[in-house]
């Protein structure tokens, strides 16, 4: 457990519009019967549910949280699904999720109302013979103590509902999780607790390193979505968190920071993962996790449009519950025939493939290709340029960015982890932060985009025009501190760079140093006559990850000078298939 003291500030009461019908607290056991409507919009129930709410659970150090467990009638035991996270075990019917339904373009009626924010369905589960449990942590709404954010302590205190949830009469001791982000997210820090009535996870898109993936990504305090979480959630009596105020101080990696990064190497359960390109807060995460879990029983699929979609899909709930009924209910389903991963290539006209099937990411064929940067004539090309050049912005004009161009002559798939290694120089500053963005351009040269949402209305071109990146796919992009490039000699790799961020750097005047930045996974196809641009900036070329948050303003002055051929070979690295 870490030495370092966390940051607290007084959380508050839930507000009305966070409010649902089952927020009020209210303990005891009823029936919900077949055709019961949580809200007006919402889907009817099924089958008769049995709710079990507020019911006590104390924690290993006598903290006393509440859960609502949702249940079949009758008398046969049941395996139980959990979802864990702060945002309030009765929300589902609330204007703040109705809100988020509608800005990304979801019908209510998809859901039932009773399930918990970006979590499982009862109306479904139920009717096939699950439990669903939602409970509220610690510090949350009713729940006493207080509350943490992504930390290894969530992972202990939902390592005891868990071994709480086996014992009782109705479970047959076997217990899942499932849910998208902070959902996904607790499932990575509880498996690695190894409880041992967890049977399997479902981590649905999610961070796995909260200084790296939320509030210091690329060693720079980008912190707009962090102020969201913190201020949009976290309701409750006591206090909570305050992540912000950790972040200034604790601007390098430390104790605390290393308190939120579950220990993968514990995480042995059967694992179905679900990751996108596209979701700038947790596509790195997600495949971080994928790829260093231990588990030797793990899947996962990369769909091609934004967690909630496809979370709700039917067809991907009914091939979530293959899944669980393998693991937690014993069946033999085949289920290990499940290609181990299915991934996406993104066209972005039209064209999106989906569920191709392969054994690894990046899948057998992908090569791991330099194109080599030419700033004399602003390309990318398959040889280092004998000459040295260099080109360079100031990065209070316009513009505040350099790119470089590479057509294809033939169709060409993109797949797996591309990375860029630039020789930089500083020129007025001790220090710049640098933001990559990987484009693809159609025959006429124009940048494009995807909605993955199926919200295209006026208002969603509005919000994705400079932000809101996890509604809108534009590239594949990386970011780098570059006084922080000091690399982990024993994760990072060339394809995928791991900085540690526990020493800066500063630059000299003159110097040139050598810097390396991961971007994002990829699954880009380009027909011939197509073009992949490379665009090297000093301001965040996505905009914010969401709608309506602080935009991030990088620390930067002066000029900055990016070095090619020669002794100073910056390059590319792309997944090519087949190369």
């Amino acid at each position: 457990m870490s030495d370092v003291q966390k940051i607290f500030t007084p959380s508050s009461a839930l507000p009305e519009g966070r409010t649902g019908v089952l927020t009020p607290f209210d303990p005891g056991t009823r029936t919900l019967p077949a055709g019961h409507r949580a809200a007006p919009g919402f889907a009817e129930l099924p089958v008769d549910v049995v709710l079990e709410k507020d019911t006590p659970v104390t924690l290993r150090d006598g903290t006393v949280i509440h859960v609502d467990v949702f249940r079949p009638t009758g008398a046969e035991q049941v395996p139980v699904i959990v979802a864990w996270s702060p945002y309030g075990k009765g929300q589902g019917t609330s204007d703040s999720v109705r809100g988020v339904f509608a800005m990304v373009g979801l019908d209510d009626g998809i859901v039932s109302g009773l399930e918990k924010f970006e979590g499982p369905d009862p109306a479904y589960w139920c009717a096939r013979g699950y439990a669903i449990c939602h409970p509220d942590p610690r510090g949350v709404i009713d729940s006493e103590g207080d509350s943490v954010l992504w930390d290894r302590q969530e992972g202990r205190d939902c390592y005891d509902v868990i071994e709480w949830l086996a014992e009782q009469p109705w479970c047959t001791g076997k217990v899942g999780m499932s849910g998208t982000s902070y959902l996904a997210v607790s499932q990575w820090f509880t498996a690695a607790e190894q409880p041992p009535h967890l049977a399997a996870i479902n981590p649905w898109e999610g961070v796995s390193d909260v200084y790296r993936d939320l509030v210091l990504r690329g060693g720079m305090p980008d912190t707009g979505f962090a102020g969201q979480l913190q201020h949009g959630s976290f309701f409750g009596r006591g206090r909570k968190e305050d992540v912000l105020a950790e972040a200034e101080a604790h601007p390098l990696m430390d104790a605390l920071w290393e308190e939120k990064i579950p220990d993968f190497s514990r995480i042995e359960v059967p694992a179905y993962v679900v990751a996108s390109y596209s979701n700038t807060l947790h596509t790195a995460g997600t495949f971080r996790a994928w790829h260093r879990m231990a588990s030797t029983q793990k899947w996962l699929r990369i769909h091609a449009s934004q967690e909630w979609p496809d979370y709700y899909a039917r067809e991907n709930v009914e091939d979530l519950r293959r899944f669980f009924d393998r693991f937690l209910r014993g069946e033999d389903n085949d289920w290990e025939s499940t290609p181990r991963v299915r991934y996406s290539v993104l066209d972005l006209e039209g064209g999106d493939r989906t569920g191709i099937p392969a054994e690894s990411f990046p899948p057998v064929g992908s090569a791991s290709t330099p194109f080599y940067l030419d700033a004399r004539t602003r390309r990318l090309t398959p040889e280092t340029p004998a000459e040295e050049a260099s080109a360079s912005y100031a990065v209070d004009a316009n513009p505040d960015q350099v790119s470089f161009l590479l057509p294809f002559e033939q169709d060409t798939e993109l797949v797996g982890h591309p990375s860029a290694h630039l020789f930089v120089e500083t020129d007025g500053a001790q220090d710049m932060d640098l933001f990559v963005l990987v484009q693809k351009l159609d025959a006429q040269g124009t940048p494009l985009a995807e909605f993955t949402v199926p919200n295209h209305s006026a208002i969603a071109q509005d919000v994705t025009e400079r932000g809101a990146s996890i509604l809108r796919y534009r590239g594949s992009d990386g970011r780098l501190r570059v006084s922080l490039r000091h690399e982990d000699d024993a994760l990072s790799n060339p394809e995928n760079p791991v900085h540690t961020f526990d020493r800066p750097q500063h630059l000299a005047a003159g110097e040139v140093v050598e810097v390396a930045i991961d971007l994002l996974p990829i699954g880009l196809s380009f027909r011939t006559g197509q073009q992949l641009r490379l665009v090297i900036s000093s301001r965040n070329l996505l905009g914010t990850m969401m709608p309506g948050i602080r935009e991030y303003v990088g620390a930067n002055q002066g000029r900055h000078v990016i070095h090619t051929g020669g002794e100073h070979p910056s390059h590319l690295l792309l997944p090519v298939m087949g190369g």
